[in-house]
This record gives C-alpha cells, structure tokens and sequence, in this order.
C-alpha cells in the first residue's frame, strides 16, 4: 500500500477483512497519517485543518463509521441556521431557500432574494424556456459548469450564486470544471426533461413508494431540506478520529510513516519491486495499491507505462491555505446566523469561503466562542499559498473584520497549507480516467485509488479504496 490517507488506510483495513492471514504493509512518505484530515485538540475545542464532516447520502463513510464501532460518535450538523451566506456587495445574504447549487426548488424563494437583481431573476426563472443543445443527448457530452450554469440560468445567476458555491467546494475555476465529472445529475436533468425545472417538478409527480408520506409533502421536503445541511455529519472528538480508529486496527508493523516510495517496477519474477527514497531499499510483493495523488502516481508508474503516466500526470491539481481563527462570541458583531459564507469572485476578495465552525457544531467548543474557519488560494488565486503566515493571517483578520465584525485579535490562530491537495475535474475527466483504468488494467494485481477519479469527498475516497482492495484481493487469490 503506498499512501496513508484515508484512502490509502481504508484499503488497508479492506484487505485485512478480505486476507485476514495475508502480509501487507503500508508506506507513508510523511511523518503522520491522514494527509488533510487534522483535527487540532485544545482543552476546550476541537479545530479541523481540513474536512469536516461528511455526507452520509454517499453510504461509505458512514459504513465504515459502524464497522469501526464509530456509531455512537456521529453526531449531526446543528439543526438551526442551516443555510450558507453569500456576500454580495460587502454584505452577507443567504442563499436563495432551494437553490442548490443551480437548481431552483422553490422560485418564490428566488424572487424575494436579494441576492440577485430583477434582471437576474427573471433570467433564472426563465430556464425552463432555455432549448436544451442536441449535443446534450450525446452520452458523452460535457461541458464545463460554468457554461452550463451560464447557458441554463444566466450569467448573473452563475457570478453571483453558482460560481461562489462551486469554488466553496471544489477550489476550482468553474471555466475548466467537467459538468459531467461533478454534477451529472444535473447534465440528466436536461438530458431527459429538458430543463432543471421541469425535473424538479417531474420529481414531485412521482409517487411516494407505500406507507411513505404524499408526493406533496415529499416535494415540499426537497425543496427545503435538499439545499441545506443536514446530511452532513462528524464525529464527537473529530475526523481525526476515523484516521485513527483506521490505524488502530491495522496490525503492529504494518504502517511505515516516512517511508518514501520514489520508483514502482516489476521484478523478474513477476513480483512488484518498490525502491525507497533512500535508495538503500527496495521490497518485492505480490499486489500493490497507489492510493496516491495523481502526479506521484505518474511519477512511480513512469518506468512502468510510460502512457499510463502521462494520462495520470495530466491531472490537475489545486493548493490551499485554511486559517483558523478562535473569537470570544462577543468580539463578532454579526449574528452568524448561517453555516458559513461563500465569496463570488466578482467581489474581488483575497478569500473563497469562511465557515462559522461552532455554528456548524456547536459541542466542538465554548458556548461563548466562535470558531472561523477562513479560505484562500485554490485554481482562482494559487499564489496567495506561497505568501507569508503572518501576510496570511493578517488577510483572514481583515475580511472577517469586514465582512463579519470581528473586533479586535483572535484569542487563538491555526494555519494549515495544503498544497496540490484537490484534483481538478477538467472538461473530459471522465473519458481520461476511463482511459487510466484500462491501462492500470492490464497491469497485474495492481491498482489505484484516491481522489483523483471519481470523487473528491471523504466518502468517495473511502469506496475507492475499499474497491481498490477488493479488486486486488481477488487478483490475489
């Protein structure tokens, strides 16, 4: 196994299920497990550096949570203030109820926003006029999210709503992002109804199975509950937590940290041979999983495949900063009345998204402290990574000075880079990586995992490495 993230440990832990006799051993080029998936421990708080939470309509994080005996640790997300802000012209607004992401629930909601001007509504309540393009019915049409959000809802729409909420998640330049690749659910709403509307309305029509509630009431569930929050839960002590329950279950021996791989080959044998970056030793062993980020995948497989390389080098990825910044409650002038805010690009910030952490999780500290978790850098601004601490910090200060009326210096600051940590889901993804796995295919009891592919949350990166597992297992045995 090479590379300690949670990918790389939940394919670990798969396997030992699948070879409980089996011999396998993981190496981490680091000092810790994890990789952004840090969870700082005070007396009275507990600061994640990376993630958060997770979504528990993807199942695998939350399975995994139970077979770890992790159950009774979940906790959900506060059920008040469960929407997300936007700023709009120096001022926190929320986000239209049931507008997620582009997909309008609820066009009442809609025109009472003030996030958007007249003209801007009424171009957004117009998508279900937009023609859809005869290319779209091409099973494997893409285009970038912000053409298709420009296209379906118009171009203040995207600026103002779409584009913020998208980088919130993705740091990423919604010019470059694949529809396809990150939201594909929305290229088969107009795929199919011709419109993001009329699937919604279509969705409502549908029969509620037996001894559910009415379509009424199921319809009027999605179109509250689908653009907030409550699928997202953590765990009491953090998500560190999982890392470690990972680790735990490992066996004695089987994870070596600072253990650089620097070159994968095969042996004459047939055996794999993994050479260290000590250039003193070298492993043989029978399988092998890379649960990697792509350009260190690349790296190693470039002896191997000199194609399977390049397709996997040809992913891009992103760097970030996250400042955290501890307040006494009465230092923010703002009610925080919001799980955070996200920042259009057009309002011209050195920031992406702020998120109001103990609003989120009230129990991760003091009643009477307020948690802030500040964004920078990303596909849109890469060389704010690179500025000073102090530079950074000074930064978040501000725009919270600005945007939320934070008074005076925080009681507490943590900063955390995490530099080329997010793949970016280019225009095409899908066909490249369908083409890395049927390279990576020919190779045997080899494979590869991570985020890199087919999701970039905690839960997609968990199935990724269990599926990695499985597949190898049964190439092993």
């Amino acid at each position: 196994m090479i590379g300690g993230g949670i990918t790389g440990l939940a394919a670990a832990h798969r396997l030992l299920q699948l070879l409980p006799h089996g011999e396998f051993y993981l190496y981490e080029a680091r000092d810790r497990l994890g990789g952004p998936l840090q969870t700082i421990r005070t007396h009275n708080s507990l600061l994640e550096q990376g993630a958060d939470s997770f979504l528990i309509a993807k199942p695998w994080a939350l399975e995994l949570c139970r077979e770890l005996g992790l159950a009774d640790q979940l906790i959900p997300t506060n059920e008040h203030h469960r929407r997300a802000l936007v700023v709009r012209n120096g001022k926190l607004l929320p986000v239209p109820e049931g507008f997620v992401l582009m997909q309008p629930y609820d066009r009442s909601a809609i025109w009472r926003s003030p996030v958007l001007s007249v003209r801007g509504k009424l171009r957004l309540l117009a998508e279900p006029f937009i023609r859809r393009p005869a290319a779209a019915l091409d099973p494997g049409y893409d285009e970038s999210v912000e053409s298709f959000a420009i296209r379906r809802v118009g171009r203040e729409a995207y600026e103002r709503l779409v584009q913020p909420l998208i980088a919130g998640i993705f740091v990423a330049d919604a010019t470059k992002l694949s529809l396809a690749a990150t939201y594909p659910e929305f290229l088969e709403a107009e795929r199919n109804y011709g419109s993001l509307w009329r699937a919604v309305l279509a969705k409502r029509r549908e029969p509620p199975p037996k001894g559910h509630e009415s379509g009424q009431e199921v319809g009027r569930k999605q179109k509250t509950a689908a653009a907030r929050y409550g699928q997202f839960v953590t765990l009491r002590r953090g998500i560190r937590s999982l890392v470690e329950a990972l680790a735990d279950a490992l066996p004695d021996g089987s994870i070596h940290l600072n253990s650089a791989v620097n070159n994968v080959a095969r042996a004459e044998n047939g055996q794999w041979r993994l050479d260290f970056a000590d250039s003193q030793t070298a492993i043989q062993a029978d399988g092998i999983i890379i649960a990697t980020p792509a350009p260190l995948a690349a790296k190693l497989m470039g002896n191997v495949d000199r194609q399977l390389a390049d397709d996997l080098a040809a992913i891009e990825y992103a760097s970030s900063v996250v400042v955290t910044l501890v307040y006494k409650r009465g230092q923010i002038a703002h009610p925080l009345d919001g799980f955070g805010a996200v920042v259009p690009a057009i309002e011209n910030r050195p920031i992406v998204a702020a998120s109001f952490s103990t609003v989120k999780f009230p129990s991760h500290a003091a009643a009477d402290h307020a948690v802030i978790r500040v964004f920078m850098g990303g596909a849109l601004n890469p060389q704010l990574v690179d500025r000073e601490d102090t530079e950074l910090i000074s930064i978040a200060e501000q725009q919270l000075a600005e945007l939320i009326g934070a008074q005076e210096r925080p009681t507490e600051v943590h900063l955390a880079r995490w530099r080329h940590s997010m793949p970016q889901y280019h225009v095409g993804h899908l066909n490249r990586v369908e083409a890395i796995e049927k390279r990576a295919a020919t190779l045997p009891r080899l494979q590869l995992a991570g985020n890199a592919y087919h999701g970039v949350g905690i839960p997609q990166c968990i199935h990724s490495g269990r599926t990695a597992a499985e597949k190898l297992a049964k190439q092993l045995k």
